[in-house]
C-alpha cells in the first residue's frame, strides 16, 4: 500500500474512532458524516450541548484508551431496509437521511449502471462496527486500531458547519483532528502550524498598517497606504512585463444586463456566484470576470487574420458572491482585483501565444522567490462545446508547455466549463501549496458571440480565445506574499524602506538632509522625532519590518556618512550616502 493511501485510511479510521468517543461521552449524539482531509479528519456531531476547547483534551484522551483496547473494524453489508431499520433504532436521524439518498442515487442510475452496483453489492449497504460504534461507511479501514500511533494525532479545533453544507439545515459541530503514520511528523506539522499562525496575514495587515477589514462590508478589504505602496508596485511590475509581451490596456465596466451573462453561459453555470439587482424592469449583474466585455470591444469592427492576434489586458474589479463561511481575509473575497488578460488569435498562433504566457509566468514569479509548477486540468463533466475541439484545445495546451520545456502534472477534470487550462501553483516559505496563474483556452466563447474574422481567402472564420491572469487575484496574491515573507517584503516591495534614526535632537537636522535626500531619489524613507531613546527607536523599526536604518549621530554628521543597519544582517557600518543609493537602486532594479 502506497503511503499517502495508507495515511488516508488511517484519518478515515480516526474519524470513526472519534465518533466512538463521542459517543462514549454523549450517548444522545447524532452522527453526521466524517471523512479524512488533507493533513487530518473531521466528524460532524448534533450534540446535546456547544463543545468548548477542554472537551477536545477528554476526547484525544479516550480515542488514546481506544486505540489501546484495540478493537478491530468490521465491515458488514446489510440491506436498505435493514440499515433503515437498525439505524432509525438508534436514533441517527441524519444516518437515515444518508441511506434514502444512496437508495434514491443508485435507483436513478442507468441499467448498465445498476448491474455492475449490483455485482459490488449495490442492492445493499456497508457499514463498519468499530468496538460499540456502527457507522454507516463504505471504507476501507484499517483492520484494527493498533495499526495507529496514538502519539501520531491531535484534536484541533471545533467549529459550525451546516449538515450537507446547506445553510437551510441545521448547524452541527464539527470536530477536527490531524494525523500523520509518526509524532516526529505531528510534531513537524505542529510547528509549521505555529510559524503560520505567526504569519497570518490578517495580523500582520493590521499590525503593519496595509489592509484591514470590517464587517461592515465582508468580504472587502480596505486598503491603508501602505498597503497601497505594495499593490502600486506590483501593478507597475505586472503592466510593465505586460507591455514587453506585446498587451494593450484597455478597462471595462463592473455591470451589465444579464443578457450578456446568458450568451456567455455564466447565467447557466455561475449565477449563484454572481451579484444581481433589479433596475428599470432590467436585471443586472456585477461582473464576476471580464471576458464577456473584451468580447464586446473585439466585436466593435470587423477584424482581418492580419489583425490578429489582439492582445487585451486590464486591472479587472470583479464581484463573486462567495458564501459568507468561505471568506478568509485575501484569501478568499468577494470584492476582488484580476490582472486580467484576453487574447483573440488565428487557431495557427494558439501554440505560440500559449508558450508566450508561459515565458511571461517564468519571468513573474523569480522576482518574488517563489518558483512555479505547472497544471494541465483537461475536460470536467459539465464542459461546454464538442468533445473533439475539448481534444484539440487540450493537445494545444500540451504542445506549448513541450515547446517552453515546462515539466508539468495533470489535474483530471478540472478545467473550466468552456475550456481546459493551464494552472499555476506556488508553495510559500512553509511549503504550502497556492493555485494562483491561470491560462484558459477557449473554443466556447467565440462561437457563442459569434465572433468573426476574415482569412486569406476573404471567408469568415472564428478566433480562438485565450484567458490569462499571471497574479490571480491581487488580493490573494498579496495576502499569500504577506505570510510568505512574515510580513517582512524585499526592498522593492516595501512600504518603508528606510528609515533614517537621529542618535539625538542634536543631530535631526542632518538626519532630515538625509531623508530628503533619498525622499528626492524615489526612495521610501521616513524619519522620527528623536524623542524615545535610540534602542527603542531602532527596535520599533525593526518590528515594523523596514528594511534598513540610518543611524545618524557626531561621527556620521562630521564625516556626511550614514551607519546603515539591515533589517536581517544587522549593522553593516558606515558609509556614503551615494554609496548606500548605489546599493538601494541595484537591490531595487534586481528584485532581489
Amino acid at each position: 500500500m502506497e503511503k499517502s493511501s495508507k495515511i488516508e485510511i488511517l484519518r478515515h479510521s480516526l474519524s470513526h474512532i472519534l465518533a466512538a468517543a463521542v459517543y462514549e461521552m454523549f450517548p444522545d449524539a447524532k452522527f453526521g458524516i466524517g471523512p479524512a482531509v488533507e493533513n487530518g479528519f473531521y466528524y460532524d456531531f448534533d450534540l446535546p450541548r456547544t463543545l468548548i476547547p477542554e472537551d477536545l483534551e477528554i476526547l484525544e484522551e479516550k480515542m488514546r484508551r481506544i486505540i489501546k483496547e484495540n478493537p478491530k473494524f468490521e465491515k458488514a453489508n446489510i440491506s436498505f431496509d435493514e440499515a433503515l431499520k437498525d439505524f432509525k433504532k438508534a436514533k441517527q436521524p441524519y444516518k437515515v437521511e444518508l441511506v434514502n439518498d444512496i437508495r434514491k442515487e443508485i435507483s436513478n442510475l442507468k441499467p448498465a449502471r445498476i448491474a455492475s452496483q449490483n455485482e459490488a453489492g449495490g442492492s445493499q449497504i456497508s457499514i463498519y462496527k468499530t468496538g460499540g460504534f456502527v457507522d454507516l461507511c463504505s471504507g476501507p479501514h484499517i483492520k484494527a486500531a493498533s495499526e495507529i500511533d496514538s502519539q501520531a494525532f491531535k484534536l484541533t479545533k471545533i467549529s459550525g458547519a451546516y449538515w450537507k453544507g446547506d445553510e437551510k439545515n441545521k448547524m452541527l459541530q464539527r470536530i477536527y483532528g490531524v494525523a500523520f503514520l509518526s509524532p516526529k511528523e505531528l510534531r513537524q506539522y505542529l510547528a509549521m502550524m505555529a510559524e503560520a499562525e505567526k504569519r497570518d496575514h490578517k495580523k500582520l495587515g493590521r499590525d503593519l498598517e496595509l489592509f484591514s477589514f470590517h464587517a461592515e462590508s465582508p468580504g472587502s478589504a480596505f486598503w491603508h497606504p501602505k498597503g497601497m505602496v505594495i499593490w502600486n508596485e506590483m501593478e507597475k511590475y505586472g503592466k510593465d512585463l505586460r507591455r514587453k509581451f506585446g498587451f494593450q490596456e484597455i478597462q471595462t465596466p463592473l455591470i451589465a444586463k444579464n443578457i450578456l451573462w446568458k450568451e456567455s453561459g455564466h447565467w447557466d453555470h455561475y449565477s449563484d456566484s454572481m451579484f444581481s439587482i433589479k433596475s428599470e424592469n432590467e436585471t443586472y449583474c456585477l461582473k464576476p470576470m471580464d471576458c464577456p466585455f473584451n468580447i464586446l470591444m473585439y466585436k466593435e469592427k470587423t477584424k482581418s487574420y492580419r489583425d490578429l492576434p489582439i492582445r487585451f489586458t486590464e486591472i479587472g474589479r470583479i464581484m463573486r458572491n462567495e458564501k459568507s463561511g468561505e471568506l478568509n481575509g485575501l484569501l478568499r473575497v468577494r470584492y476582488l482585483t484580476q490582472d486580467d488578460s484576453h487574447i483573440f488569435c488565428l487557431p495557427e498562433q494558439v501554440e505560440n501565444e500559449i508558450a508566450s504566457l508561459l515565458k511571461m509566468v517564468k519571468e513573474y514569479y523569480p522576482a518574488f522567490g517563489i518558483e512555479p509548477k505547472f497544471f494541465l486540468s483537461t475536460r470536467p463533466d459539465d464542459f461546454m462545446g464538442k468533445k473533439s475541439e475539448w481534444d484539440l484545445a487540450e493537445k494545444n495546451l500540451a504542445s506549448a508547455l513541450k515547446k517552453e520545456k515546462v515539466t508539468y502534472e495533470i489535474k483530471e477534470k478540472d478545467g473550466a466549463f468552456y475550456g481546459p487550462k493551464i494552472d499555476i501553483e506556488i508553495k510559500d516559505a512553509l511549503g504550502r501549496s497556492w493555485q494562483l496563474a491561470t491560462i484558459q483556452l477557449d473554443f466556447q466563447m467565440p462561437q457563442r458571440f459569434s465572433l468573426e474574422y476574415i482569412d486569406a481567402n476573404g471567408k469568415q472564420q472564428v478566433p480562438v480565445m485565450i484567458h490569462a491572469a499571471v497574479f490571480g487575484s491581487f488580493e490573494r496574491f498579496i495576502g499569500i506574499l504577506t505570510e510568505h515573507y512574515a510580513g517582512a517584503f524585499p526592498l522593492w516591495l516595501s512600504p518603508v524602506q528606510v528609515e533614517v534614526i537621529p542618535v539625538s535632537d542634536k543631530f535631526q537636522k542632518y538626519g532630515n538632509e538625509i531623508n530628503s535626500l533619498l525622499l528626492a531619489k524615489n526612495i521610501r524613507s521616513i524619519i522620527r522625532e528623536s524623542s524615545e531613546s535610540l534602542g527603542k527607536r531602532i527596535r520599533a523599526a525593526q518590528n515594523e519590518k523596514t528594511n534598513y536604518m540610518l543611524i545618524v549621530g557626531e561621527k556620521e554628521t562630521a564625516a556626511k556618512t550614514v551607519a546603515v543597519r539591515d533589517r536581517e544582517k544587522g549593522d553593516l557600518g558606515e558609509m556614503k550616502l551615494e554609496k548606500f543609493l548605489d546599493k538601494l537602486n541595484k537591490e531595487i532594479a534586481d528584485k532581489s
